[in-house]
Order: C-alpha cells, then structure tokens, then sequence
C-alpha cells in the first residue's frame, strides 16, 4: 500500500493517502480531501499558478506571441536593422538558450498541472463510485423491502383464501344444520 493506491479485499474499500511523512490510512472523509487536494506538490496556490501557465502554454496567442518574437528575433540579429551590431548571430545561440530555459521551466509546469488533474479526475471518479455504491445499496434496500412487502401479501393472500374457506366450509355446516332442523 505504500504507492497510495486502494486495497480491494473481500469487497471492503480502504483509502490511503500518502502525506509528506508516511502512508497513513485516512479515518476522516475531510482529512483525505484535504490530503488530496493539498499534495506534495506545494501550496495550493503554486499549483493554481502552475495550472495557469501551462494553460497560457498551449494558447493560440501564446503560440503566435512566440512565434513573432522569434522572428523578430531573427531579423533583428540578421539584417542588424540600424543597430550595426547583432547580439545573437546564426546559428542564434542565445535564442536557444533562451528556448531551453523555457522548457525547463514549461515541461515540470505542464506536468505538475497535469497531476493535479489527474488528482481531481481520480476525486471526482471516487465520488461517482461512492455515490453509485450508496445507489446500489439503496436500491437494494428498497428492492428487500418490495420482496419482503410481496412476501408478505403472498402470506396475507394464502391466510385469506385458508379463512375464506373456513368460512365456505362453515357456512355449509350452519345450513346442513338448519336444514336438518328444519327437516325435523
């Protein structure tokens, strides 16, 4: 258990959260909320921001802001448009440091962001298991009590035939009986 993964044994559902100090298994519904949404990634707040920047990463105006920049970039350094010196000449070495350093930046963003949507995606999903068990439970509960309900009437239904006929087979006796007195 120490990936934090669920233990499935015998139908039961243990949650584990792993924290910063160890894998501990979560007793309070709020703690392994609070525990999944605040993960070892840092703060909340660093996350949100991590989210938002890869989210700007894959715009189109980041792509086209991008895109004239490094032609600017190229031009400039270039044709050396009336600065008589370039400060990055091909094969532009600078301009790949400065991709580099992006991407240093860029790729462990994206990837934080899209841990923390995968955390999100797997509360959500928890959630809907959680609340397709207590359906079922309650459908199940309910379907006990119909057939418990039609038992019942089943029991009822064969007592009222069993009285109906005690009551036909009585009804005969009272009139052989007062046939036979009247008879007399």
């Amino acid at each position: 258990m120490a990936d934090g993964t669920e233990d499935q044994r015998a139908g039961s559902r243990t949650r584990w959260v792993v924290s910063s100090k160890s894998a501990v298994e979560a007793a309070d519904p709020l703690e392994s909320l609070h525990a999944e949404l605040h993960s070892a990634f840092g703060s909340d707040a660093f996350g949100q921001i991590a989210e938002k920047a890869a989210r700007f990463f894959g715009t189109p105006q980041y792509i086209l802001g991008q895109t004239v920049a490094v032609l600017a970039w190229v031009v400039v350094n270039s044709t050396q448009l009336h600065l008589g010196f370039a400060w990055d000449v091909y094969p532009f070495i600078a301009l790949n440091l400065l991709f580099s350093l992006q991407a240093a930046y860029a790729a462990p963003l994206i990837l934080l962001a899209q841990t923390r949507q995968a955390d999100r995606d797997k509360l959500h999903a928890d959630r809907i298991d959680k609340n397709h068990i207590r359906l079922e439970q309650a459908a199940k509960t309910e379907t006990d009590k119909l057939l418990e309900l039609l038992q019942s009437n089943t029991n009822l239904t064969k007592e009222d035939k069993e009285l109906t006929e005690q009551v036909a087979d009585l009804t005969k006796q009272i009139h052989a009986l007062l046939k036979k007195e009247h008879e007399s």
